[in-house]
C-alpha cells in the first residue's frame, strides 16, 4: 500500500451479504476482520455491510482488493467490495441530490456505487417504461435513482441497473447514506 502520514477515513459498501438469509456475515465478525487487517476506528453500520474505517493509504482500489480477498478467505464466498473516501460521501450528502424529488410514502431514493466508471451513457433522466424507476444522474461512479412503489409493486430497478452497469455495483437507500454521514 502507498503509505500516508495521516490516515484517511473510508467507507466500504459490501455487496450481497445478509440478504434473504444468504451469505451471512455477522457485523461483529466483520469489524474484527477489518481490525485484523490493521484498520483503525472500524465502525459497522446496519446489517447490509457498511463499514467506516481509517487506513494510512491513498489507494482505495488497493484497499478494495485487500479487503475483498481477505473477506472471501474468512467467510468462504466472494464479497464484492466498493470503497469511497469519506469526504466523497460527505460531499454527496451536502449536495443533497434528491432535493427536487417529492418524497411520499411510496418513493424510495437510492444511491448505487459502481466499481468502475460506466461504459454506457444514458439520456438522463432515464425512466423505465412504466415510470416506476428513474435514474436521475450518473457521476463519479455513482448512480442516483428513484423508485415509485405506487406505480409498480414488482419493480425491476435492480435488473435495469445491472443491465446498464453490470454486476460490480451495490445499492443503498438514501437513509443509509444519511446514517453513514452521521457516523463519520
Amino acid at each position: 500500500m502507498n503509505a500516508k502520514k495521516t490516515p484517511e477515513t473510508y467507507v466500504v459498501f459490501l455487496r450481497g451479504i445478509n440478504v434473504g438469509g444468504h451469505h451471512k456475515v455477522p457485523m461483529a465478525d466483520l469489524r474484527q476482520e477489518m481490525e485484523k487487517l490493521g484498520f483503525k476506528k472500524v465502525v459497522t453500520l446496519l446489517n447490509s455491510g457498511n463499514i467506516i474505517f481509517d487506513a494510512p493509504t491513498d489507494d482505495p482500489e488497493q484497499l478494495e482488493k485487500i479487503i475483498s480477498n481477505h473477506l472471501e478467505q474468512v467467510f468462504g464466498f466472494p464479497i464484492p467490495t466498493l470503497i469511497r473516501p469519506a469526504k466523497t460521501i460527505e460531499q454527496l450528502f451536502e449536495e443533497n441530490p434528491f432535493q427536487k424529488v417529492e418524497v411520499t410514502k411510496d418513493i424510495r431514493l437510492y444511491v448505487s456505487f459502481l466499481k468502475n466508471n460506466p461504459a454506457v451513457e444514458l439520456d438522463l433522466p432515464w425512466a423505465s417504461a412504466d415510470h416506476s424507476y428513474r435514474i436521475l444522474d450518473v457521476r463519479d461512479k455513482t448512480i442516483l435513482s428513484v423508485l415509485d412503489l405506487a406505480v409498480s409493486n414488482t419493480p425491476k430497478a435492480m435488473e435495469a441497473l445491472e443491465q446498464f452497469f453490470g454486476k460490480e455495483i451495490t445499492t443503498r437507500n438514501w437513509k443509509t447514506v444519511e446514517r453513514v454521514v452521521k457516523k463519520l
